[in-house]
């Protein structure tokens, strides 16, 4: 599939074999760190500046590893009928994990994701279930 109207990419933090989610700032849904590419990025670019924007976290290109592109239906009520791609890094870092910017909230989550908690379809249909048949992710 190679028509979409949204770019966005993500990075795949793991610790202690739990996934990181965050849910920004008057949002609802949780995702994995990321965002929209900015006009003349790419996917690798922005994954590095959203989690140094998020989480203040310094990551080379190198830490980056291509998990894999995902496409959905965009989420939310003003991106109705609009199709996402999502471009998937698994990330080494280094440091701690400290919430910034647009941020409001963070989780560690399994592949069993908790019932008071709402996780983008991406991660909750694709990413997860991917990451738990690796053994990655408890």
């Amino acid at each position: 599939m190679d028509e979409y109207d949204i770019h966005k990419a993500a990075g795949v933090i793991i610790n202690d074999r739990r996934l990181l989610v965050e849910r920004s700032k008057g949002k609802d849904v949780f995702v994995a760190p990321g965002g929209k590419l900015e006009p003349g990025e790419t996917s690798i670019q922005a994954v590095i500046r959203e989690l140094k924007e998020e989480f203040r976290l310094d990551v080379a290109e190198n830490d980056l590893e291509v998990f894999g592109t995902f496409y959905a239906e965009a989420a939310g009520s003003h991106n109705a009928g609009k199709k996402l791609r999502m471009d998937v890094f698994i990330v080494k870092y280094t440091g701690e994990i400290v919430p910034d910017n647009e941020v409001e909230e963070i989780r560690w989550i399994s592949s069993d994701i908790p019932a008071d908690i709402e996780v983008g379809s991406i991660f909750a249909h694709e990413v997860l279930p991917r990451l738990r048949a690796q053994d990655l992710v408890d």
